[in-house]
């Protein structure tokens, strides 16, 4: 949930910073804030003791080495 919350999230940000480039409301990227804020809210709270900013790199390294080995 994290890393997903993480790859939403700075997806997001090419996204406002079109909208407001072109002067329109970012209305799908803050959808996609709110998904991503949500998803990394949740791994937070299922991990005990929660998770540093030290172990994201670990955390997102272990996740995309599970799927891609």
């Amino acid at each position: 949930m994290l890393v997903i919350g993480l790859v939403i999230g700075g997806f997001s940000i090419p996204s406002i910073m079109g909208a407001m480039a072109d002067g329109r409301v970012p209305r799908a990227a803050a959808i996609a804030i709110m998904i991503s804020g949500g998803l990394i809210v949740l791994a937070i709270r299922d991990r005990p003791g929660g998770y540093e900013l030290a172990d994201i790199p670990d955390v997102f390294v272990s996740v995309v080495g599970k799927y891609l080995n």
